[in-house]
């Protein structure tokens, strides 16, 4: 009996031994275990900056730079490139620079396994962008100005936010080109209910750029009200508003004080009386031309008249001044800040020789 007992517990243990290693040996057979997939190491960028020589060690002015980037390991990679993100299922990429000068721009390489785990190094690189006109309207050809370059704005518009006294029209008495310059002219009339006319010209639907310089020649207009101007407002005006939109003005003279320059931005809590303004002295501006401009990057806004810089702007990303703008040309009567029309006033022309934009 005791015997018997025995050898039913040794039966019994091999019992469950056997049940033991059948269930171990199922498990291996049906491949649940997950794959050991290896993370990306050895992350290696090349850097080649397109045209670069001896003598132009920052490239050829083209701005173009061809990266290749390798990566034991990796399916894809990021590059994060002038405040850009672009992804990659290559090592290849050829990025373009657009704004002018030389500068040095950091860069952020990171590659990717299929399992998401990443490996990253940072660089950056020297590069050269050549100035070159994005847009530009020479005022070359006698007549109307070219309707693919520029619309109006017509009408009163209440006086357009400033208690302008004129009534814009496109009229070829108020906006013509002739002997290779745009004259808009104001002229003392009665017309529709105004007691002056002038033209408002503006490139929007037309052209826009965000980033970049914009420039006028111009020679101003004479006489008491007279109010010129070369602007920008921002592409979402329609929808955003005004001052959320944002607004420069490069060029703003009056006739009540002559041969001063005004350059402002207005932006939402700095409109109307902007704090960010400033003014230059620009002698015989409105018997010589001059060339008023502005120079625009996410980092600040420089304005300058005939190359003489006079105000600095520290753009940031919490301003409008990131977006695309359009261009503004424009000769206004009185207002808030043209002031008091000279009673003697009849007529006067802001000459313009050309308009250009560049990267």
């Amino acid at each position: 009996m005791k015997i018997n007992s025995h050898i039913k517990k040794l039966g019994f243990l091999a019992i469950v031994l056997s049940f033991v290693s059948q269930s171990c040996s199922g498990g291996n057979d049906s491949g649940d275990e997950t794959p050991v997939i290896a993370a990306p190491s050895n992350l290696s960028v090349q850097v080649d900056v397109i045209g670069k020589t001896v003598a132009n060690p920052d490239g050829d002015g083209s701005g173009k730079v061809h990266f290749t980037i390798n990566a034991a390991n990796a399916i894809s990679y990021k590059v994060l490139i002038d405040g850009q993100t672009k992804d990659l299922t290559t090592g290849d990429l050829t990025y373009e620079f657009t704004a002018s000068g030389t500068k040095n721009y950091p860069i952020i390489v990171s590659a990717y396994n299929a399992a998401g785990q990443f490996v990253s190094t940072t660089t950056s690189v020297n590069v050269f962008v050549a100035r070159k006109i994005l847009w530009a309207d020479e005022f070359d050809v006698d007549g109307a100005p070219n309707t693919a370059k520029w619309g109006y704005n017509t009408g009163t518009g209440d006086g357009w936010g400033n208690n302008e006294l004129e009534y814009y029209t496109s009229r070829p008495e108020n906006v013509i080109i002739s002997n290779g310059t745009l004259k808009i002219k104001a002229i003392k009339e009665e017309y529709m209910g105004s007691h002056y006319t002038s033209a408002r010209m503006l490139t929007k639907g037309k052209f826009s750029f965000k980033y970049g310089r914009a420039e006028v020649r111009a020679k101003l207009p004479v006489g008491g009200g007279t109010w010129p101007a070369f602007w920008m407002l921002g592409d979402n005006i329609d929808t955003a508003g005004w001052p959320l939109c944002g607004e420069v003005d490069i060029l703003e003279s009056v006739g009540n004080n002559p041969n001063v320059n005004h350059s402002s931005l207005h932006s939402p809590g700095r409109s109307g009386n902007t704090p960010d303004t400033a003014i230059i002295t620009v002698p015989n501006s409105a018997t010589e031309f001059h060339v008023y401009a502005a120079e625009w990057s996410a980092e600040g806004i420089k304005f300058y008249v005939d190359d003489k810089l006079f105000y600095t702007y520290a753009n940031s990303a919490t301003t409008p001044f990131n977006q695309n703008f359009f261009l503004i040309l424009n000769l206004a009567m009185g207002g808030n800040f043209g002031g008091t029309v000279d009673p003697n006033f009849t007529t006067a022309t802001f000459e313009v020789d050309y308009v250009r934009v560049f990267n």
